[in-house]
C-alpha cells in the first residue's frame, strides 16, 4: 500500500498545512484581506472616517398633536412608545434640514457618511446610535428595549434593518444579542482603547451585557458596569468622552466610585455648564481627539469645551432634539483611526 491510500496520509498532510488562531480577527491586515478593508472603532475619539445615520422621514408625523398630554407637557403614545416634547406635531422639514446640516459637518470633518434607509415606521429610527455597537473589527447588534404593538411602532425590529446595512456595507458582525438579554448602543462608551463602560438600565439587562462582555473579552478589553439612575436610559445622557484625556459629564447621573476611576484613568471629568440644557450639551460627538461636534444651544458648555483645549464645532439641533435624542443618539460610528 502507498502511503497515499493510507489512514495515516490525511493527518501527515494536515500536519503540514496548520491551522493559525494569529493574526487575530481585527488584526489591520487580516480585515483587509478579508473584509477587503478594516471595520471598527479603537476608541469614542479617534478620528471618524465612516458614520451611519438614518435621516429623519415620513415616519415622524405618526407624532400627532392629538396625543398631547398636558401633564408632561409633551405628546407622548404609551402604545406606540414614542414622545416629543411640544404641545404641537413635529416640523419634519426643520428635522430634515438640520439633520442634513449635520451630516454636511460630519463630511466637512472628512467623515463618509452612509443611510440607514427604511427600517419600520417607528419615529425614533433617527436615533441609529442604540441599534448596535461598534467595537475593534465589526458591529455587535443589539436588542432593543420598546416592543410596541404587534406589527406597528416600537423599536424591537430596527435590529434586523441594521444587519442587513452592516452586510451590504461589508461590515463583520461579531455578535446579535439574543435571548432575553437587552443592550442599546447609547448606553455603551470607550473610556480608552482597553476600558468600557456600559449603563444599565430598563434598556440594558444582565443578559444583554454578559453577551457584550464575551465580546470585548476577546479583545483584551475591560468592562465596566454602571447602574443608572432612576428611569435614564442611556450612559451618553450621564458621559462622552470629548478627547482622549476629557469627558464631558453629567456629575449628578454619576456615581462617585466611577468618577473615582476616571480619575484613575488620567481622564478629566468637565461638567457641562449648568446654564445649558444638559441633554442638548452632553449629547455631542467627537470626530478627532479634542474635535466635538455639538448642539448649537449650548453655548456655554461649548465656550467650556474651547477653554480647555477642544475644538468645538455646532450645528443646529433644536427640532430633533424635542424628540428626545440629540447628535450623539442620531449616529453611530462604523470606523474610526485609533486616536
Amino acid at each position: 500500500m502507498k502511503l497515499r491510500d493510507s489512514a495515516q496520509y490525511y493527518h501527515l498532510v494536515l500536519r503540514r498545512i496548520p491551522s493559525r488562531a494569529l493574526p487575530a480577527f481585527e488584526d489591520e491586515d487580516m480585515q483587509a484581506r478579508v473584509w477587503g478593508r478594516r471595520w471598527g472603532v479603537y476608541d469614542d475619539v479617534g478620528p471618524l472616517r465612516t458614520v451611519l445615520l438614518h435621516r429623519p422621514g415620513e415616519e415622524i408625523l405618526r407624532m400627532t398633536s392629538d396625543r398631547y398630554d398636558p401633564e408632561l407637557d409633551a405628546l407622548i403614545d404609551d402604545e406606540e412608545q414614542w414622545y416629543f416634547r411640544s404641545d404641537r406635531g413635529p416640523d419634519l422639514g426643520a428635522m430634515q434640514r438640520e439633520h442634513d446640516a449635520f451630516a454636511e459637518v460630519l463630511r466637512g470633518c472628512g467623515a463618509e457618511v452612509v443611510y440607514l434607509e427604511g427600517g419600520p415606521r417607528d419615529p425614533n429610527a433617527m436615533f441609529v446610535r442604540d441599534n448596535g455597537i461598534v467595537v475593534k473589527g465589526g458591529a455587535v447588534v443589539g436588542r432593543m428595549g420598546p416592543v410596541g404593538k404587534p406589527y406597528g411602532t416600537g423599536r424591537r425590529g430596527e435590529e434586523a434593518f441594521l444587519s442587513r446595512k452592516l452586510a451590504e456595507l461589508g461590515m463583520p458582525i461579531l455578535h446579535t444579542v439574543h435571548g432575553a438579554g437587552l443592550l442599546e448602543g447609547g448606553s455603551f462608551t470607550f473610556l480608552n482603547e482597553r476600558t468600557a463602560v456600559v449603563g444599565t438600565s430598563s434598556r440594558q439587562n444582565a443578559a444583554g451585557v454578559d453577551q457584550l462582555r464575551c465580546v470585548l473579552r476577546h479583545q483584551d478589553t475591560e468592562l465596566l458596569e454602571v447602574p443608572l439612575v432612576g428611569y435614564s436610559m442611556h450612559i451618553d445622557g450621564a458621559l462622552l468622552m470629548v478627547d482622549r484625556d476629557k469627558a464631558l459629564v453629567q456629575v449628578e447621573r454619576l456615581p462617585f466610585w466611577f468618577l473615582e476611576k476616571l480619575a484613575e484613568l488620567g481622564i478629566e471629568a468637565i461638567p457641562v455648564d449648568y446654564r445649558d440644557d444638559g441633554g442638548a450639551a452632553i449629547n455631542c460627538l467627537a470626530v478627532a481627539p479634542g474635535k466635538v461636534i455639538l448642539d448649537a444651544s449650548a453655548v456655554w458648555t461649548a465656550e467650556l469645551l474651547t477653554k480647555r483645549g477642544c475644538t468645538v464645532l455646532t450645528t443646529p439641533y433644536e427640532e430633533c432634539r424635542k424628540h428626545g435624542g440629540g447628535l450623539h443618539c442620531s449616529s453611530l460610528p462604523l470606523l474610526r483611526d485609533r486616536s
